[in-house]
């Protein structure tokens, strides 16, 4: 069983390279912001006390984000393994993941983080604004926030796996393709 942390900042190229391994290995998607969805989306009472604290402005904690992902994973008993997708994005939540997983006898296996230069990124949101219609990816300012916010909260989590052995930095640039094989083979090696 694989149980992977895609890394890296907006525009990466996480999402389309979590498509590819998801095909590949029979991993299970976990994504923070598609279990918000779920959870709002159903009502549930997870989703409630998320959106309580979403509509005072604060951050959902990360217990009920964590309780949100012990859910999905309880579920998913048949899973090769699960890609994290946009989580964890502190060093408190991957050290709450890895107590919640231990409960499970689960471990991640490690984090694959996709190195790609600033201006770069800048070129990909843009580019992927055209097409995704979100606004925030058309918008420099709001793009520039977006790294920062990666840079300086959520870029400390690779030293959380690093210190755990657990990290692995894949070059980011180039044919998706050669970046997948990259990958992969850094998933083999597990």
């Amino acid at each position: 069983m694989y149980n992977i942390v895609l890394f890296g900042p907006p525009g990466a190229g996480k999402g389309t390279q979590s498509e590819k391994l998801i095909q590949k290995y029979g991993l299970t998607h976990l994504s923070t912001g598609d279990l918000f969805r779920k959870h709002l989306g159903e009502g549930t009472e997870l989703g409630l006390l998320a959106k309580k604290y979403m509509n005072e402005g604060h951050l959902v904690p990360d217990e009920v984000v964590i309780k949100m992902v012990e859910e999905k994973i309880s579920e998913t008993k048949d899973s090769q393994g699960f890609i994290f997708d946009g989580f964890p994005r502190t060093t408190a939540q991957a050290e709450a993941l890895d107590k919640m997983l231990a409960k499970h006898e689960l471990e991640i296996s490690g984090m694959i983080a996709l190195d790609v230069p600033q201006d770069i990124l800048r070129e990909r949101i843009k580019e992927r604004g055209k097409t995704s219609n979100r606004a925030d990816d058309q918008d420099d300012e709001k793009i520039t926030t977006r790294i920062q916010v990666y840079m300086n909260e959520t870029l400390p989590v690779a030293s959380y796996y690093e210190k755990q052995g657990k990290f692995q930095k894949i070059n980011g640039v180039g044919e998706i393709s050669e970046i997948f094989n990259q990958i992969t083979s850094v998933i083999d090696s597990y």
